[in-house]
């Protein structure tokens, strides 16, 4: 007998609180969403005659549950995106990356197969927001991201180099299966993010996956930093990437002039 939709909403009234020793040993077992919800739970198996494997079906499938939404909540903090917007949102017709391609890149096998992402393109149209909504995608299939601007990865060189543990530091940041870099392009590059951007992708090569937003084609990254680690940084980048180019006007200027950028003042 099946106890799909029988567990009722928390906080039921007449629930009888749970006898202390058992709520002792669901603390010292570190079950927090049995010990929640159980409560709730024991008062509908009473009221439904419910057979005792429905109970433990009822109250693991709700720890399993509760620990999953943790989880998944935990990757969302570490890995620092910087808006949180997903593909609810997102409008494929406005983007002038193909639909095969956005289809294609969304069921993230190319994170699996440790390839590589470039999205390029003019200010405003799309690219941080389709690269946030792919680590969304990621961290909601049990992947970690990682979130980068080229000024976060130049202040980690710098805290980490006085004590020379640069490569550990990387080390650490390549535990994520996906390290995303961003908006690359809009200000002059420091030499110190330009070789934690080498220092990346050189680590990641082969091990990780790496995607990037920048308004220019990395062929023209020696325009933005030293040519000879603009040159090493794209040869390990390009390898096993794929590159979209986004085009047209920008979208958020588009839809300020159709004012809906703001809501109407009252």
């Amino acid at each position: 007998m099946s106890t799909r939709g029988k567990v009722p909403a928390v906080g039921i009234p007449s629930a009888p609180p749970l006898p202390e020793d058992v709520e002792t040993l669901l603390r010292r077992l570190r079950l927090p969403h049995i010990r929640h919800l159980a409560p709730d739970i024991v008062a509908t198996a009473k009221a439904q005659r419910w057979e005792p494997i429905e109970v433990l079906k009822a109250l693991f499938t709700e720890e399993l549950a509760g620990r999953e939404r943790s989880a998944l909540n935990t990757r969302r903090r570490a890995a620092g995106f910087p808006t949180g917007k997903t593909f609810d949102a997102w409008k494929p017709d406005a983007s002038s990356i193909p639909h095969p391609t956005q289809q294609a890149l969304q069921t993230l096998e190319w994170v699996h197969r440790r390839e590589n992402l470039v999205v390029c393109g003019p200010s405003g149209t799309g690219k941080t927001f389709f690269l946030e909504a792919l680590g969304q995608r990621a961290v909601e299939t049990g992947l970690k991201v990682a979130w980068f601007s080229l000024e976060d990865l130049g202040a980690l060189l710098r805290r980490h180099r006085a004590d020379d543990t640069v490569t550990k530091a990387i080390a650490r940041v390549l535990r994520a299966d996906l390290v995303v870099v961003d908006d690359i392009g809009l200000l002059p590059v420091a030499t110190d993010a330009a070789e934690g951007l080498y220092r990346l992708v050189d680590a990641a090569y082969e091990k990780r996956s790496v995607a990037i937003s920048s308004n220019l084609h990395p062929a023209g990254f020696d325009e933005l930093m030293p040519k000879t680690l603009a040159t090493a940084t794209v040869d390990r980048l390009l390898h096993h990437a794929h590159v979209c180019q986004t085009s047209g006007d920008s979208i958020r200027l588009t839809q300020a002039l159709a004012g809906q950028g703001v809501s109407p003042l009252t």
